[in-house]
């Protein structure tokens, strides 16, 4: 049994990671993490207020780091020289620089580093990497993943009530292309693996936050293929688009969190799980166990922190 700490209690974790690890029949949730110990009042697990704490119970082996982007890599760093496995929620860290550090820790410590970038366990993602191997399409030249959504930055009741910080870059990092744009971008380095270069144009269209509200990346991989990403946090229209164009045909994947893949000749319906973080925490065991890779180590996970950081240089050169 895997006796699992999780730092932050807050929106993710609540609605997914907690229950995750609370279904995964090999993991037990040990303990909490948490400034404010009332929100631990509905999980049977022990309560700590500070990491320190907790990583001085010997019995505690993996640690679940959900907490804003800037705390990422120290929580991180702290938990791996402390001989614990980690997974992070994306993106990995605030920098290039500090996501390189968590991959060295990992690999002094002998511990094993994941992200949490669960779109690689859905089904047709899995389906569509293979497919693009037997050469569906034939060579792919050109991927494009879209989302848009709206939002104002502002303090929400409800659900969205935590989610202010991501407007203050000091805690987040940047604005969608740290926290939407991530995933996309790690999309790409699992089809295409790693990238070569990057350029980017970053801006604030609509909303006057002090992060942008718009990023469009161009990123290059080997082969030919050129992958763009644009995001969006000024936009009513909903968008989740992923189409992948080769030689020989397309792949449609839009949208992107739902269940159907469209390729020349095949349609399939392929569902994710209920709880997407579910395939993580079980990944994350199996790989602990010796049974299976990490879906998205921290060495995968380095090349979408390599390619933000140039995005933002690409940026600033230009601008912007």
């Amino acid at each position: 049994m895997l006796n699992w700490i999780v730092v932050g209690i807050g929106d993710i974790t609540t609605r997914r990671v907690l229950p995750a690890i609370q279904a995964e029949p090999r993991s037990c949730l040990y303990g909490l993490v948490t400034r404010d110990p009332a929100k631990a009042a509905p999980y049977s697990a022990k309560v700590w207020t500070t990491l320190d704490q907790a990583l001085s119970d010997p019995a505690a082996q993996a640690v679940y780091v959900g907490t804003p982007v800037f705390l990422h890599a120290p929580q991180t760093l702290q938990s791996l020289r402390a001989g614990r496995h980690v997974l992070c929620e994306k993106p990995m860290a605030m920098n290039e620089a500090e996501a390189r550090a968590m991959v060295r820790a990992a690999e002094q410590n002998r511990t094993q580093l994941g992200v949490a970038y669960y779109r690689r366990a859905y089904p047709k993602v899995q389906r569509a990497k293979r497919l693009l191997a037997e050469g569906a399409i034939g060579p792919p030249v050109l991927a494009e993943l879209t989302c848009h959504a709206w939002f104002d930055g502002k303090e929400y009741d409800g659900s969205d009530r935590q989610r202010y910080w991501l407007v203050d870059p000091a805690k987040s990092g940047g604005g969608p292309l740290f926290d939407i744009a991530s995933h996309r971008i790690d999309v790409l380095n699992f089809f295409f693996g790693q990238p070569l270069r990057v350029s980017a144009q970053l801006s604030n269209a609509v909303h006057r936050y002090a992060v942008e509200d718009n990023a469009t990346v161009v990123i290059e991989y080997s082969g030919g293929v050129r992958g763009i990403v644009d995001v969006r946090w000024n936009s009513r229209i909903q968008r989740d688009e992923c189409r992948i164009r080769g030689t020989d045909g397309e792949m449609e994947l839009t949208p992107l969190n739902g269940p159907d893949l469209i390729y020349p000749g095949g349609r399939e319906h392929l569902p994710v799980h209920a709880n997407v973080h579910f395939p993580l925490i079980e990944n994350f065991v199996d790989a602990l166990l010796g049974k299976a890779p990490l879906l998205a180590s921290g060495a995968d996970a380095f090349s979408t922190d390599w390619i933000t950081e140039r995005a933002r240089q690409a940026n600033a050169d230009a601008g912007g």
